[in-house]
This record gives structure tokens, sequence and C-alpha cells, in this order.
């Protein structure tokens, strides 16, 4: 889930705001982090599935169009990838899925009561998800994972869903 507080674990990759082009270490000082889940087998399994810094951004507007270049270096053929951005203080700014160049942003919840009616819902599909495991159905496990993973990134931390909300209104 993307608005727990984990801990971020720095990633060894360079990056530079080119692609191609000279790389520039990230600089841990700087309030946005644009992240993504480390999702392996394993990590899952562990509870050590927290999300890896790509890069690090003085602005949010800096750090959305960083999500988008990410989505661009993702090939057409590759899986939606779930991409979070965080603040100094780890708390869920934005998230959404990137693949094909693009960023579908999930909307953050408006209240506390939708909240709950969200982590609601994305436990019944990760018990769903159970099931089909259970049942032999791997790829639909994982399409269940992927929409409560999705209904996650709707968890904006409440100091920043009124400005978030108004962001992805302005960006429409």
């Amino acid at each position: 889930m993307f608005d727990l507080p984990l801990p971020i674990q720095p990633s060894a990759r360079l990056m530079g705001p080119v692609p191609n082009g000279p790389t520039v270490a990230s600089d841990p000082s700087l309030p946005f982090a644009l992240t993504r889940m480390h999702r392996t087998p394993t990590a899952l399994m562990s509870g050590t599935a927290a999300p890896v810094v790509v890069e690090r951004f003085a602005t949010l507007a800096d750090a959305m169009q960083g999500t988008f270049e990410l989505a661009e270096d993702n090939g057409p053929d590759a899986a939606p990838q779930l991409l979070a951005i965080l603040d100094c203080d780890q708390r869920l700014v934005l998230a959404g899925a990137a693949s094909h160049g693009a960023v579908a942003w999930c909307h953050p919840v408006a209240n506390a009561l939708e909240a709950r009616a969200v982590v609601t819902e994305a436990v019944q599909l990760r018990a769903q998800a159970g099931r089909a495991i259970d049942w032999h159905e791997p790829e639909l496990a994982q399409r269940l994972r992927h929409r409560a993973d999705l209904l996650d990134a709707r968890l904006v931390d409440p100091l920043w869903r009124a400005f978030v909300a108004r962001a992805l209104q302005l960006a429409a």
C-alpha cells in the first residue's frame, strides 16, 4: 500500500532528466520522491514490499513530469506500473498507473468515510485474489490485486487531498 509510512529504499540506479543524457545522482534533500513498488513474490511474502525511490524532485510539478518520463521509458508491451509521489515525511501525495507513455492518476478520496469504503473494498478484492489462487487462477488473482492496489492509491494523505484533487481537476 502506498499510504503506509514505510522506509524508503534509495535506488542504486542513477537518474537524469534526459534519457541517454548525462546522469545525475538524486539529491536526498529534495522534498518529493517518485517511487515504485518493490513487488517481487519474496518481498510480498516477507512484508518488505516497501516503495523504492526512483528519483527525487524539488516540486510536485517536477515529480509529476518525472512520472511521465518514466512511463515513456516503459516499453509499449510492458505491464502498467504503479508509481507514487511521496512528500518529505513519506506521506502519499499522488499515485497512478504508468504505461504506454501515459499516467492514469488515481483521484484521491474526498474524506474519511470514502477512505474507509475504499479500504474495505481493497481488502475484499485481496481476499478474492487469495481465493483465485486457491482455484488455480493466477491471472484473475493478479487482476484483483492490481485493482486493490489502484484503490489503495486513492488513499492520499489528508494534508494533500484537496490540493491534489484541485490540481488533477485543473490538469483535465
